[in-house]
């Protein structure tokens, strides 16, 4: 079947909005990107009253031009995809949503007994700082390492609390109530504190005994910080070696997943025809 020129002009617009191959695409995201954050600078600057009551008008009406702008993308989402439902209720998709209805609900809840509820709505604008991580394709590379070592982490944290477990003991049984290590909960927690080089200071040993198991513990604190990262560094390199080259941002028409190989006819969520979508992009 001879694809149509309404699906030649959804595809374009899908080309554009969910990819960043092209270069289209790439305009598309750097464009969208400097208005999320103008959003959000305005936001926060808007809570300053000096500023808020002098720019107040232009803060309004750019307010309204990137709104209107995310209404023509969130609307263009559901129109380019087979299945509008799959992105509309998707993290992505809802947060696109709570992005764009806080200015049109002004419209609507008006009156003094509302104001206050108005004001607590225009906040959900914060919403549009969650769309960047969309574009940062390395978050979601992290996301995945974290995942994948959970296991070696895990393991790690519980090795890490039975040594906090045995010191605070044995500084319970060195220093004592008079040092201020009260019973063995509280001087557990000082174990954690001086494990973490977080370092309070509420509660310190005064013996040498006590001194020298500190010095031991917080010597130990520096491997506590680095073994952790060194698991999620490893992982995520070798997470990186795996998707090198072979993935693109190449985004499904039909549910709307990404990060398909180079050489993918068909969606690996799916089973959408990739091909399809060549062919249309050709008329």
């Amino acid at each position: 079947m001879k694809p149509t020129n309404k699906q030649s002009w959804r595809y374009k617009i899908h080309e554009i909005i969910y990819e960043a191959d092209t270069p289209m695409g790439k305009l598309f995201d750097i464009v969208l990107l400097i208005l999320i954050l103008l959003s959000v600078i305005i936001v926060m600057l808007e809570s300053v009253q000096s500023i808020d009551v002098k720019f107040h008008k232009l803060f309004y009406v750019i307010e309204w031009i990137i709104t209107i702008f995310f209404t023509i993308e969130y609307i263009a989402r559901i129109l380019t995809v087979k299945k509008p439902k799959n992105y509309i209720f998707s993290f992505y998709g809802i947060i696109d949503f709570l992005s764009t209805i806080p200015l049109y609900l002004s419209f609507i809840l008006v009156g003094s007994n509302y104001l206050l509820t108005v004001r607590a709505m225009r906040l959900l604008r914060v919403f549009r700082i969650l769309k960047i991580a969309r574009y940062v394709g390395e978050g979601n590379k992290l996301k995945k390492a974290l995942v994948e070592s959970r296991a070696k982490i895990f393991i790690f944290i519980f090795a890490v609390l039975i040594v906090a477990l045995i010191s605070g003991t044995l500084m319970y049984l060195i220093e004592g109530e008079e040092s201020g290590f009260t019973n063995i909960p509280v001087s557990i927690y000082w174990c954690i504190v001086t494990l973490t080089t977080v370092g309070f200071g509420d509660i310190t040993p005064v013996t040498p005994a006590g001194q020298f198991l500190a010095s031991l513990i917080m010597i130990l604190g520096y491997g506590v910080i680095a073994v952790p990262t060194g698991i999620v560094s490893a992982q995520y390199a070798r997470k990186e070696m795996d998707d090198y080259v072979h993935v693109n941002t190449l985004s499904c028409r039909n549910c709307g997943e990404s990060k398909h190989r180079d050489d993918s006819k068909f969606c690996h969520k799916c089973g959408w025809d990739m091909q399809l979508d060549n062919n249309d992009k050709v008329q």
